[in-house]
């Protein structure tokens, strides 16, 4: 029976498999085939050496910073709503939360476009700015991490509506019992609670926000060049298989070291949690 009940998970598993030899073993192995030779297949290292020129570096820099600023400011905005949802009523929460979840229904290469119309010097802040008789202000071809954010935020909202919801309210009504304010309990016990919703939802918004280049390109006029803008032109307008991977080799670091960070975090928060 128990090998029986195995074979059928095997076949179940199948399709799966198949998909990820196809679509992420496969990518994986000619990224890392063409980054480690040259055009004529040779094994070298000098495109790995190209790729940690300072001008690469400026840009994956650059990349990190708005990655980390577009993480924090959805991690701000984020937790405060989920609060807020858990003590709202079901329908008014459940209006609000599918308000957030609109860009996930959307095609970001639309938002983004949509957000274009928005900040461009006769865009509609601009325009309302002028009717307020107030200065314009400049929101394009800037490194600004308005588009990320809008893009993202309903990747930190998901986990962290979800980790908070799983908070037992007795913990909390009990700390309220034993002289507990708001702030200390949620200091020493919501907080720490949520932490594994906190981690994934940073994963899950610096991870796409670090690699993005469609947003920076539309947003930023290709006057920003982020490290996802360089490795699009070198695969695209350059043809430089070589040196594009290599430039997805670094970044394939920075994404595997998140990672590891994300689950060292995640088994303290786990352990404070069982302390707790």
């Amino acid at each position: 029976m128990m090998h029986d009940s195995k074979s059928v998970a095997r076949l179940f598993a199948a399709p799966f498999t198949v998909w990820a030899v196809l679509f992420i073993v496969l990518p994986l192995f000619f990224v890392l085939y063409h980054g480690l030779t040259d055009g004529e297949g040779a094994f070298t290292l000098a495109n790995l050496w190209e790729a940690v020129q300072m001008e690469y570096l400026r840009a994956l820099g650059l990349s990190v910073e708005l990655a980390l600023v577009s993480t924090v400011i959805c991690l701000v905005l984020a937790y405060p709503l989920c609060m807020i949802l858990q003590e709202i009523k079901r329908g008014r929460m459940v209006l609000i939360f599918l308000l957030f979840l609109l860009p996930l229904w959307m095609n970001s290469l639309l938002t983004t476009m949509a957000w274009q119309t928005i900040l461009e010097k006769n865009g509609i802040i601009n325009m309302v700015l002028h009717a307020l008789a107030l200065p314009e202000v400049t929101l394009i071809n800037t490194p600004l991490a308005i588009g990320m954010v809008y893009n993202f935020l309903p990747y930190m909202v998901l986990p962290l509506y979800v980790s908070l919801s799983h908070i037992d309210k007795s913990i909390i009504e009990a700390a309220h019992d034993l002289g507990a304010g708001r702030w200390q309990t949620f200091r020493r016990i919501v907080f720490p609670l949520s932490l594994p919703g906190v981690i994934s939802g940073c994963t899950m918004v610096f991870i796409p926000a670090l690699t993005t280049f469609v947003i920076s390109a539309l947003l930023g006029g290709n006057k920003i060049l982020l490290i996802g803008n360089i490795i699009e032109q070198e695969f695209t307008a350059a043809y430089d298989w070589q040196l594009g991977s290599a430039l997805s080799m670094i970044l394939m670091v920075f994404i595997i070291l998140n990672i590891v960070v994300e689950a060292f975090s995640e088994r303290n928060a786990k352990e404070q949690e069982v302390d707790s």
